[in-house]
C-alpha cells in the first residue's frame, strides 16, 4: 500500500516509478548501446584508430538515445528524430569538417539509437534485433571485407605554393610522394597563406596494413633554399 502511494507521487508532473516502463528503457538501452559498441569499438577504432571520435560517437549515440525515448510520449517520433540530426548536420564541428567516412559512422550511431528507442509494438523484437545485426554486419563487410585497401590521410603544410594550380597537380603530387614516401592517391587543397607562402593539404594515401595506420598526423615540409 505505501509503496502504491509512493510511485503515485508526482515529480515534475511525473509518477516517481513506473517498473514497466523503466525496464523497457533499460533493455532498449542494452541492446542499442550493445550494438554501438560493436561497431565503434571493434569495426570502426581497429581500423581508423581515431580516439577522438570514440567520446564523440559514444555520446551521440547515448544523447540521442535518451532523448528520443523520453520524448516519445510527445508523439514527434522520427520526424523530431531525424530532425536532430539534420541540426547536427547544419553545425558540422566548428573546429574541423568532418570527412564523409566519419560523417557516414555518426549517421550509424545516430540511426541506431533512433531505432532502438523509438520503435512501437507494431515492430516486432525479431525486426530489431534483424535491424541491429544487419547494420552491424554491413559495417564490417564494407570496412574489413569489401573495401581491401584502408585509405589514410595526413595533413601536410606545404611551402611550394606554386604547385598547386591546376595545372601543377602532377609536379605536386611528385613532389608530394618523394618528400613524404607516401603512395599518395589524391589530395585535397585546404587553406591558403599567401604571406607566408604555405598551404595546408590533406593527403590521401592507401595503406596495406590498417592497423598501422596513422591518420591526420602532421607532416611539415621543409623549406627550399
Amino acid at each position: 500500500m505505501l509503496n502504491d502511494i509512493l510511485l503515485q507521487i508526482p515529480i515534475l508532473g511525473s509518477k516517481l516509478w513506473d517498473y514497466n516502463d523503466f525496464g523497457e528503457m533499460i533493455i532498449r538501452f542494452a541492446l542499442d548501446f550493445s550494438v554501438a559498441f560493436i561497431i565503434i569499438r571493434f569495426i570502426y577504432y581497429p581500423i581508423h584508430k581515431r580516439k577522438d571520435y570514440l567520446f564523440t560517437y559514444f555520446m551521440f549515440n547515448i544523447l540521442i538515445f535518451f532523448i528520443c525515448i523520453l520524448l516519445n510520449s510527445v508523439k514527434l517520433k522520427l520526424g523530431f528524430a531525424f530532425g536532430l540530426f539534420a541540426i547536427f548536420g547544419i553545425l558540422r564541428y566548428r573546429t574541423e569538417q568532418l570527412p564523409i567516412k566519419e560523417m557516414t559512422y555518426l549517421f550509424m550511431i545516430i540511426a541506431i539509437a533512433i531505432i532502438n528507442s523509438l520503435t512501437n509494438n507494431k515492430i516486432t523484437f525479431g525486426e530489431i534485433l534483424f535491424t541491429n545485426i544487419t547494420i552491424i554486419v554491413a559495417a564490417y563487410l564494407m570496412e574489413k571485407v569489401f573495401l581491401l585497401k584502408h585509405e589514410s590521410r595526413k595533413d601536410v603544410l606545404y611551402e611550394k605554393i606554386e604547385n598547386v594550380k591546376p595545372e601543377n597537380h602532377k609536379q605536386l603530387i611528385a613532389d608530394l610522394k618523394e618528400r613524404t614516401g607516401l603512395n599518395i592517391n589524391r589530395v585535397q587543397i585546404g587553406k591558403i597563406d599567401f604571406l607566408r607562402d604555405t598551404v595546408r593539404i590533406i593527403i590521401y594515401y592507401y595503406e596495406d596494413d590498417p592497423e598501422k595506420s596513422f591518420n591526420e598526423s602532421t607532416y611539415v615540409s621543409n623549406k627550399s633554399e
